[in-house]
């Protein structure tokens, strides 16, 4: 769902929104795990720099608290963040994972299964700009601290079970 879709459901009067949950992931006996951030930060946030921007840490903390407080009576689990390391490398270094930035130039190696031996790739073509060599040590340092945040609010209000998911 796209920041055009919320605002075309705003304008149209919509107060809700259906979404379904796969029945396979919530059979008995298996224990859910509910993740707050698996990458998908909405566009809003993106433009004013995602975790780039250090206020991010701030916005994770409200909105790690609202789901706190909205599904806490029926999550017993919960995971801040989705393997933060792939986020802030693939994301901020290599640029092959959205928001796609990093340096002009900037090589990455991969398995070529064709073959069987490392090759290196230029991943010029896919950079949305960046700065490989900062940018994935300010976002991964803005992820452990909103993280850090979400988990004193979890501790200082409802207690049960959290982490971090590193991979």
């Amino acid at each position: 769902m796209s920041q055009d879709d919320v605002g075309r459901m705003k304008h149209m009067g919509v107060d809700a929104f259906r979404f379904s949950i796969s029945w396979t992931r919530i059979l008995p006996n298996i224990t859910p795990f509910v993740t707050i951030f698996h990458w998908d930060l909405p566009q809003a946030l993106e433009n004013d720099g995602g975790f780039l921007n250090e206020s991010i840490v701030v916005d994770f903390g409200e909105y790690a608290d609202l789901c706190f407080a909205t599904f806490g009576d029926r999550v017993k689990h919960w995971i801040t963040i989705n393997e933060p390391w792939s986020y802030s490398v693939f994301g901020y270094a290599y640029g092959t994972f959205p928001p796609n930035r990093c340096s002009k130039g900037t090589k990455s190696l991969a398995l070529d299964f064709s073959v069987g031996r490392y090759a290196t790739y230029s991943l010029d073509k896919d950079c949305n700009g960046g700065d490989s060599g900062t940018e994935p040590y300010r976002v991964s340092h803005h992820l452990l601290l909103a993280h850090a945040t979400a988990v004193q609010i979890y501790r200082e209000k409802y207690q049960v079970s959290i982490s971090v998911s590193f991979d």
